[in-house]
């Protein structure tokens, strides 16, 4: 079955994904700055 990708060429797609990234950001920015910068400062202890 043969997939028309011309379905996805709405915006609201462009926005959906951009939200998806988004998010990956803060959870890696929060990741990094709530257990990593922690890890590091105590481990140079």
């Amino acid at each position: 079955m043969p997939v028309d990708l011309s379905e996805f060429d709405h915006p609201s797609w462009i926005t959906a994904a951009g939200m998806g990234v988004g998010y990956l950001l803060i959870l890696a920015l929060l990741t990094l700055a709530l257990f990593v910068l922690p890890w590091l400062a105590f481990s140079a202890l």
